[in-house]
C-alpha cells in the first residue's frame, strides 16, 4: 500500500519541482529582457521540455501573472522576516532596494510578453494592496523607533520607488535606482532640530 501511495505522490512532488523551476527560470529571463525573452528560453533556462511548462502555464499569460503572484508575495514574505532581523531602518532600506529587483522582472516580463499587466485590475489590486500593507509594517516600526518622520505614508514610498524605476530605462539603471533608494530613505530620516540649534548660537 505504501509502494503504491509512494508511485502517486511522486508526480506530485515532481510537478512541484518543476513548477517552481520554471517560475525561478522565467523570473531570470524575463528580467534579463531583449529578444531571447522567450518560452523556448524559459524551458531550457528550467531544464524542462516546452511540453512541461505548457502542462503547467498554458498561456504566456499565465507565466506572467504566476510569476508576478510568486515576487509579490515573497516581498511580502521578505518584510515580515525582515522584522525580526534588522533594526528598523535597515529593514525598511533593505526592503526598498530588493522592490528595485522585482520592478526589473516586472519590466522584463512587459517587453518580453507584450503584456499590459496594468490593464488586469485585478491582478494591480492584489499586488499594490499586498505591497502596501508589507511596507505600511516596515514603515510603521521605523516611525516608532524614532527613525523616520511621519508624514509619509506607504502609498508614498510604493510611488516614488516605482518612479525613481521607470524613469530609468538605460543599461545598469538599477544600479543607479539602488543609488537614489539610499539617498531618498536618508532623506526621510529624523534630524536634529536645527532651528533649536541655530537658535542657541544666536543666544550665544
Amino acid at each position: 500500500m505504501r509502494e503504491s501511495e509512494n508511485r502517486t505522490r511522486k508526480p506530485r512532488v515532481d510537478a512541484i519541482r518543476n513548477r517552481e523551476r520554471v517560475l525561478e527560470a522565467a523570473k531570470a529571463v524575463f528580467t534579463a529582457g531583449g529578444s531571447e525573452a522567450s518560452l523556448e528560453a524559459v524551458a531550457r533556462a528550467a531544464g524542462v521540455g516546452i511540453g512541461t511548462l505548457y502542462r503547467h502555464f498554458p498561456t504566456r499569460e499565465a507565466l506572467f501573472e504566476a510569476v508576478y503572484r510568486r515576487e509579490v508575495q515573497q516581498l511580502a514574505d521578505l518584510a515580515e522576516q525582515l522584522k525580526q532581523e534588522a533594526q528598523p531602518l535597515d529593514a525598511l532600506r533593505r526592503w526598498m532596494r530588493s522592490n528595485v529587483e522585482f520592478v526589473a522582472t516586472k519590466k522584463g516580463m512587459s517587453a518580453a510578453l507584450a503584456l499590459a499587466a496594468y490593464k488586469n485590475a485585478e491582478l494591480y489590486s492584489f499586488s499594490f494592496d499586498r505591497l502596501t500593507r508589507a511596507v505600511g509594517g516596515l514603515l510603521d516600526r521605523a516611525i516608532a523607533a524614532g527613525e523616520i518622520r511621519d508624514d509619509i505614508s506607504p502609498e508614498d514610498l510604493i510611488r516614488a520607488l516605482v518612479g525613481m524605476c521607470y524613469m530609468h530605462d538605460q543599461p545598469g539603471w538599477q544600479t543607479s535606482v539602488l543609488r537614489l533608494v539610499d539617498v531618498f530613505i536618508d532623506g526621510l530620516r529624523v534630524r536634529p532640530d536645527t532651528s533649536r540649534s541655530k537658535t542657541k548660537q544666536k543666544k550665544s
